[in-house]
């Protein structure tokens, strides 16, 4: 599977602030990225480059991440 990530100088804010937010929510269900993925079936390399702020998610997978995160979606933007 290929994914079309973003360089280190093209990071968007928003990106790096979302992909923050699912990895402290990972964190405190103290899931692996991994663990992650295998709940929301997505590849655990997805997940990195999501917390990383290197891959723009669609909707599709931004609704994947909050159902196996197990929190609403307005949740993974808060402070953004």
């Amino acid at each position: 599977m290929a994914f079309a990530y973003l360089s280190a100088m093209k990071k968007d804010p928003l990106l790096k602030g979302y992909g923050s937010n699912v990895r402290k929510a990972r964190l405190k269900l103290g899931l692996t990225q991994e663990g992650l993925a295998e709940k929301c079936g997505l590849d655990f390399r997805q997940i990195g480059f999501i917390e990383r702020g290197e891959l723009n998610p669609t909707l599709q997978t931004i609704r994947k991440i909050s159902k196996g995160l197990n929190i609403p979606i307005h949740q993974l933007f808060r402070g953004l």
